[in-house]
């Protein structure tokens, strides 16, 4: 019975499907998906810098929100679903800000990350030493503090524009800030002077930024060098008081050496030196005057100073003090016979002698007493005085005069007895006496005639020759003399006292003295002409002093000149330019030893054999001078060592010499054949072709003026003329070889004539031609039992007359010579009209064999047709051979009684039929 459930049922059913939609929307809107937004979600804000952060959301209707930051903050702005806010005086290295909203019971949050950067504002580099050693290592280090982030950092230690090291921080963590670079570097001469630097580099181009770059201040280098050796001081042991004296300090290996002081000092008293460079080398010179307060040992110092080191020189100078000797005479003019005192006194320290007579002690005076003479007249006094000071002996002297008044005395100086004057021209008389004081002198003839006019100027003649009586007078007394007047007469020169030729041996002692007569005795002088030298005294002879002089002899009456010829004689004498001790000889140069030996007279020169080959033998030579056993020339020589003997009439000189044999390149049939033979395809080779000679000789070989080329293998263009050279430092020789090249035999030609079939009964021709070098022997092969064969003189035919069926067959054609064998075949069938009978009779039997067969026929025979089966080798296995198919129809006509097959080209007959077609087997 129908009630109320049906509309009941579809209520509650239109209600559950509200509600279940109902249901879905709201599942719907609550599974919206709302997220919180930062931005910029990553920035990079310079260190101390400010920047606006927005945190947005999609929620509809948040119901909270806000941004989490340890920044300091500075402003906000608010909307329903934002919220943004100033952030300022940034400087932590990284911050995470969270923003977040509260929404539908969650939380929704977003993350960002702020980093700082800083400018690389300060670039430090560590200061250098004032001075660095060349040589050794010194640190550069650069410093930049607080940069960053020091991943994008990279530093640069430079050398003036030179990059040195470069380095980059990447990879280092985000929070890391400044950076150090640090390096040894090798100081250098060159680096003196020159500027260090440190550049740094902020690349922030990555992150949408610049490049940020600064550089330190520069900082100068100073290298040096200092000697390892003190310097080198220059300077008296001993300094006399007042004396100047120069002294010098040296210092090599100085690096700047214009920038070294010098200290230069003797004690207290600095010097103040002239200081000179030279490179790495300095000296300083000065000049040192000692004082008296400076007697005694004193320390002369040098100190060179560079880059606050200094290298220090002491010497001790030991500073003396000695005056001048005094000379006392306690007459110093005398009267002949009195007695004279002659004092010599020094100072405290020195030890005086007074001509030759020592003080009685050091300190103590030298004295000397006698009675005055005429020959102490102008008589000096010497006073000498020695100090000894460190070892060195000084001395000084004074000297002084005594003046004895004395009677005249005529001497035979100033007044001779005898008196030479010149003839003719005016001349002055003289005669001088001896006297204190000056006496008066007058000279008269003994017979009391003539008076000579003394200190006049008057001729003199022949008529003044004679004895006189001079005398000489002062207050002191009187003094007489006789003398004799002469006449003077020029010079002359004679053979006996200036001989025209001189002979002198080299090494002896010989002077060249010529004299010459004449009054007053001439002077002679001798000048060698080629060099104007003269020629004094005794000399150690010489080659040099041979030669043609001029001596001259001269007076006051004139002169007189001679030309004299001095010559040089010495004994024998090798020099290794002229007489070498190694010699190489040549066969057939036809030259010899060349020997040339220094001496006068010129020496004769043997050189003998000594042990070995040579014992005994001469060496040929080429020298003008030889003994009579070393005239003849040997046609060989022996190698080995000679002893060369050059002998004159001073003396004789040995020298060992080693002779050693060379020849020139020669060649001849043993060592160069000139017909030679090689073998086609074998590997290539030389030619055989040596030289005789010595050194050994280099043989080259060409063909027709241009080299082989490199092969592999032997070919017949190979063969040819070739011209061979042998080449040593003698000289060449050559040859032309003839070569031939031999090859092995190849069956180039196998032919059957007539072409076509051979009926029984017909003639037919089977030629042969080879090619092989030496020429090949032609050998053939019948079928067995074939008779009446004819073959040609050389054997390359073979013929046949009235061919019978046993001449069908197989024929072989071998060529064989020294190289090897090589054959070819072919193969003749004989038949007649008989076959066609047979074959007739068989047909029908055969009917069904002929369909399938004609198949093979007929491929065969087109092949036969197209000429695709040729003649076999005597090394080939089975083949189909055709026989007379060349031109034949594939049915072939009647008339055919044979066939031959040769070159596997099938040779029709003029019937053109095809006969049959065999299998052959080699």
């Amino acid at each position: 019975m129908p009630g109320p459930w049906p509309g009941l049922r579809r209520a509650l059913l239109g209600l559950w499907a509200a509600l279940s939609l109902g249901i879905l929307g709201l599942s719907a809107v609550a599974q919206e998906p709302f997220w919180a937004d930062l931005q910029p979600r990553v920035a990079l804000v310079e260190r101390g810098g400010s920047l606006w952060l927005n945190c947005s959301t999609n929620c509809p209707r948040p119901e909270r929100g806000g941004l989490e930051t340890s920044l300091r903050r500075n402003g906000t702005q608010r909307g329903l679903r934002w919220l943004a806010r100033q952030l300022v005086d940034i400087r932590e290295p990284e911050t995470q800000p969270v923003c977040f909203f509260r929404c539908a019971r969650r939380t929704l949050q977003a993350r960002g990350l702020i980093r700082t950067f800083q400018r690389p504002d300060r670039v430090e580099l560590v200061p250098l030493p004032p001075w660095q050693p060349v040589g050794e290592n010194f640190t550069l280090s650069c410093k930049v503090p607080g940069a960053g982030p020091r991943g994008s950092l990279t530093l640069t230690l430079m050398r003036g524009a030179q990059e040195l090291i470069r380095r980059s921080f990447a990879g280092e963590p985000p929070r890391a800030r400044g950076a150090v670079l640090t390096a040894t570097v090798l100081a250098r001469r060159e680096d003196h002077e020159a500027n260090f630097s440190c550049r740094a580099e902020l690349d922030l181009r990555p992150h949408g930024l610049g490049l940020f770059e600064n550089s330190s201040a520069p900082r100068q280098l100073r290298t040096f060098t200092l000697s390892q050796d003190p310097p080198r001081l220059a300077a008296p042991r001993v300094l006399e008081v007042g004396v100047e004296e120069p002294v010098s300090c040296a210092l090599d290996g100085l690096f700047p050496a214009s920038e070294a002081q010098v200290y230069l000092a003797l004690g207290d008293q600095r010097l103040s030196p002239d200081v000179t460079f030279e490179g790495d080398a300095l000296t300083a010179t000065a000049i040192v005057t000692a004082r008296v307060e400076e007697a005694g040992i004193r320390q002369l110092v040098c100190v060179v100073t560079l880059a606050g080191e200094s290298l220090e020189t002491q010497e001790n100078v030991t500073v003396y003090s000695f005056p001048e000797p005094l000379l006392t005479l306690s007459e110093p003019i005398a009267p002949e016979g009195t007695t004279v005192t002659v004092t010599c006194n020094a100072g405290p320290q020195a030890l005086v002698t007074l001509d030759g007579v020592p003080g009685l002690a050091v300190g103590q005076p030298a004295q000397l007493q006698f009675n005055a003479t005429e020959y102490d007249d102008r008589r000096g006094f010497f006073c000498h005085a020695t100090l000894e000071v460190d070892g060195d002996t000084f001395s000084k002297n004074q000297s002084a005069e005594l003046r004895v008044l004395y009677a005249p005395r005529l001497d035979d100086s100033d007044c001779p007895s005898l008196w030479t004057w010149p003839e003719g021209p005016e001349q002055t008389l003289r005669c001088e006496a001896r006297g204190n004081p000056a006496p008066s002198v007058h000279c008269a003839r003994s017979d009391g005639g003539a008076v000579l006019a003394l200190g006049l100027l008057g001729p003199v003649t022949r008529a003044l020759s004679g004895n006189y009586r001079c005398t000489a007078v002062n207050v002191q007394g009187k003094a007489v003399k006789n003398v004799m007047l002469m006449v003077e007469y020029a010079p002359a020169l004679d053979s006996v006292g200036c001989p025209e030729r001189i002979t002198w041996l080299e090494g002896s002692e010989a002077s060249l003295s010529c004299v010459a007569h004449g009054v007053p005795p001439p002077a002679v002088s001798c000048v060698r002409l080629d060099e104007n030298s003269i020629l004094e005294g005794l000399v150690r002879v010489a080659r040099e002093h041979a030669g043609t002089y001029r001596c001259e002899a001269i007076n006051p009456r004139g002169s007189a000149a001679k030309t004299v010829v001095i010559t040089v004689e010495y004994g024998p004498r090798f020099e290794e330019l002229s007489c070498p001790s190694n010699w190489t000889w040549v066969e057939g140069s036809g030259r010899l030893f060349s020997c040339e030996v220094e001496g006068k007279p010129e020496p004769s020169l043997e050189c003998v054999g000594s042990g070995g080959a040579s014992e005994g033998l001469l060496l040929p030579l080429a020298s003008s001078v030889l003994t009579p056993r070393a005239s003849s020339v040997p046609r060989a020589l022996a190698p080995g060592i000679y002893v060369c003997n050059a002998t004159n009439k001073h003396g004789s000189a040995v020298k060992m010499v080693a002779v050693s044999a060379e020849s020139p390149p020669q060649m001849d049939e043993s060592t160069c054949p000139s017909n030679q033979t090689w073998l086609e395809g074998a590997e290539a080779a030389a030619l055989a072709c040596a030289s005789r000679g010595h050194p050994s000789p280099r043989v080259r070989c060409s063909k027709e003026g241009t080299p082989r080329p490199e092969k592999q293998r032997v070919t017949r263009k190979d063969a040819g003329t070739y011209r061979c050279v042998a080449t040593n430092a003698h000289g060449t020789d050559a040859r032309t070889i003839t070569v031939g090249v031999e090859y092995r035999p190849v069956v180039a030609e196998l032919a059957a004539s007539p072409s076509g079939g051979v009926r029984p009964g017909g003639n037919f021709t089977l030629t042969c031609r080879a090619e092989a070098w030496p020429p090949a022997q032609i050998s053939w092969r019948a079928p067995p039992g074939a008779p009446n064969i004819g073959l040609s003189s050389n054997n390359s035919t073979l013929s046949v007359a009235g061919a019978l069926g046993s001449h069908g067959g197989e024929y072989e054609c071998a060529a064989t010579n020294a190289h090897g064998r090589h054959a070819r075949r072919i193969t003749v069938r004989v038949a007649g009209p008989w076959l066609w009978v047979a074959i007739g009779g068989a047909a029908g039997g055969a009917a069904l064999l002929a369909a399938g067969a004609g198949l093979a026929f007929y491929v065969q025979s087109t092949a036969c047709k197209k000429g695709e089966y040729n003649v076999q080798e005597a090394e080939s296995s089975g083949e189909a051979v055709c026989l007379n198919g060349a031109g034949g129809g594939a049915g072939g006509g009647p008339g055919g009684d044979g066939g031959l097959d040769a070159a596997g080209e099938a040779e029709a007959p003029a019937g053109g039929e095809v006969f049959a077609i065999q299998l052959t087997s080699a």
